[in-house]
């Protein structure tokens, strides 16, 4: 009210001396790019004046300059189980400025006094930042030479914000229902104010049903995120492995585990990757070279990061890069020259051992001293069959209780020595492969990247509904989880232009400077969450004999597959998935 006020004596001088009282905009409130796409003033002719609100879609990225047009709603009606988070999109747009603009979600009031509070939930105005297209995927890129886009990705803090005129602002919000919960329908509602207009309010409804998710700790779906801190000491221009960049990383770390990230990726040498990233990877353990073939290793750099890691709750497993590096260079410093030395290695050569021997050895004896060595694993990306056989020799030789992981193609002559193998979805792995190596006890997910096919994937581009997709791949082929090369691998300059040199916008990092999450981040996470209910569902279905039940879950999750999953076509699978997960849960709870 009292801004109201504010605004009519501002609008009664402005009509005196002749001025319009049209609220004046300068600035959104976010630092966010100019957009390379302006859009002509006439393309809002038909949107009608006035400040809108309503309820959009979680499928849609809703474009920076134009009024959505399409999956609008005056309310929000879902539903939830115990302990999941719930994601919905609110769309705000005027053709005229306005200022002040915030968004609350209130508290949910369920039955029997029940609430879900305020701090169960979460409002994220979205920031958008520079994308691209995808083209031929893989390869180097101009981005004189590439179209580029805004797209909205990056969850805010909530603040209060401005529109300026003939634009568009999505604000996420989140539930997380307590898992201590009672069931029952919970309603609230979404409060908008703005300088001088009445406030908006519309209204929420969430079904909370009588089915609980576990932790994320204890998913059983095995996600697989690369850590780059790397890029952290960069952004900040922090010391690296200084306390105060420890203190940035786990931040970072927890938002992880509480998508139930199960692996802490460590670099056991220098550029595991090559030169691939904007910030290396360097060595988490010093190598040092004395002579007459004596070795010493320095393990505190590698210790204090899992310990931070593990701390943050990320606890499974230890995936440690590599012993076939790109390019088979190996860097230690040599007592003798006081010098680092570079050197080429080529698995199977006498070099080669000599060289990895000393490190398996002491390796392994560390290991176990840190009561970790059951969860490590020397793991390769993207490796020759030849290259891999022949470090599979020299480990199983030298130090046969460290496991290997690999990220790369099947090959039926090394499946075996792989506690844990990722393929990339096209082509696909047949479900006979996956399921001997589940009854080996044995790892199997699947990862995506900048090559062909463009669908599914994890650019700031793509489909939103492709990273829930995810979790129903891989519940419907067997695979135990989901890998992605780059949780933070920031580009130059992350916040502002999702574009690198090589690969589309968006492949090298899931999350942004904050540490702020994503809408990409929140699906893929909703997609995880989907494949906890699906297991949890299938057991209960199972423990009851319902077999029409399965069948109708088997039957649905069918739809997901190499040929399906690769056209655009994500947000109707999942969304036809979900209709009958939560089919399948009403019959239960009816029982």
């Amino acid at each position: 009210m009292e801004r109201i006020k504010k605004l009519f004596v501002w609008c009664f001088l402005a009509i005196v001396f002749g001025s319009s009282c049209q609220v004046k905009v300068e600035s959104t409130g976010f630092d966010e790019p100019e957009n390379p796409n302006p859009v002509a003033p006439e393309a809002w002719s038909g949107v009608e004046a006035g400040f809108h609100a309503a309820f959009g879609s979680v499928d849609q990225r809703y474009d920076y300059a134009l009024s959505p047009e399409e999956n609008l709603g005056d309310e929000w009606l879902g539903s939830a189980w115990k302990g999941e988070r719930v994601n919905l999109q609110l769309v705000l747009w005027s053709a005229d400025p306005v200022a002040e603009i915030e968004v609350e979600l209130s508290e949910l009031a369920g039955p029997d006094g029940q609430i879900i509070a305020a701090k169960s939930l979460g409002v994220h105005p979205v920031r958008y930042v520079i994308t691209d297209e995808f083209l031929n995927g893989c390869g180097w890129r101009d981005k004189d030479t590439i179209a580029a886009f805004l797209a909205a990705d990056i969850l805010e803090t909530n603040q209060v914000f401005n529109l300026k005129e003939r634009t568009t602002r999505p604000v996420w919000l989140t539930i997380d229902v307590p898992a201590s919960a009672v069931a029952g329908v919970y309603t609230g509602s979404v409060n908008v104010s703005r300088q001088g207009g009445r406030d908006v309010q519309l209204p929420v409804s969430l079904e909370v049903q009588n089915m609980e998710l576990p932790a994320p700790a204890d998913w059983s779906f095995h996600l697989d995120l690369w850590q780059n801190p790397f890029a952290v000491a960069r952004y900040y221009d922090v010391e690296l492995w200084s306390d105060k960049h420890l203190e940035l990383m786990k931040p970072y770390l927890e938002m992880l585990a509480d998508a139930g990230q199960k692996c802490i990726t460590t670099s056991i040498l220098h550029r595991p990757w090559g030169g691939q990233t904007y910030d290396q990877f360097e060595s988490m353990i010093q190598w040092t070279h004395k002579g007459n073939q004596e070795w010493e290793f320095d393990y505190s750099i590698f210790d204090q990061w899992v310990e931070l890691a593990m701390d943050a709750g990320i606890t499974k497993q230890i995936n440690c890069y590599s012993m076939v590096p790109w390019g088979n260079q190996v860097r230690y410093f040599d007592s003798d020259s006081a010098d680092y030395v570079t050197v080429e290695v080529t698995p199977g050569s006498k070099e080669y051992k000599a060289v990895w021997e000393p490190f398996l050895v002491q390796f392994r004896d560390h290991l176990a001293q840190k009561g970790w060595l059951d969860k490590t694993l020397i793991a390769m990306d993207e490796r020759k069959l030849e290259e891999m056989q022949s470090m599979i020799e020299l480990l199983k030789r030298v130090t046969p209780e460290i496991k290997i992981a690999l990220a790369g193609t099947y090959h039926a002559e090394i499946t075996d020595d792989l506690y844990d193998l990722c393929v990339f979805h096209d082509p696909e792995l047949e479900k006979q492969y996956i399921q001997a190596r589940a009854e080996k006890g044995q790892i199997t997910t699947f990862y995506t990247m900048c090559s062909k096919p463009e669908h599914p994937n994890n650019f700031t581009f793509s489909p939103p509904a492709e990273q829930a997709l995810l979790g129903w791949y891989a519940s419907a082929r067997g695979f135990d989880g989901f890998l992605r090369w780059a949780y933070n691998s920031w580009g130059e300059d992350p916040l502002h232009d999702s574009r690198f040199r090589t690969w589309p916008a968006g492949d090298t990092y899931q999350v942004y400077p904050g540490p702020l999450s994503s809408i990409r981040f929140e699906r893929l996470r909703e997609g995880i969450q989907d494949f906890e209910k699906i297991r949890i569902v299938r057991e209960k279905l199972e423990a009851a004999n319902k077999l029409d039940q399965l069948a109708k879950l088997d039957d649905a999750l069918a739809t997901f597959s190499a040929e399906t999953i690769t056209k655009p076509q994500a947000t109707k699978l999942v969304n036809a998935g979900k209709e009958v997960l939560y089919e399948l849960v009403i019959d239960l709870l009816e029982q």
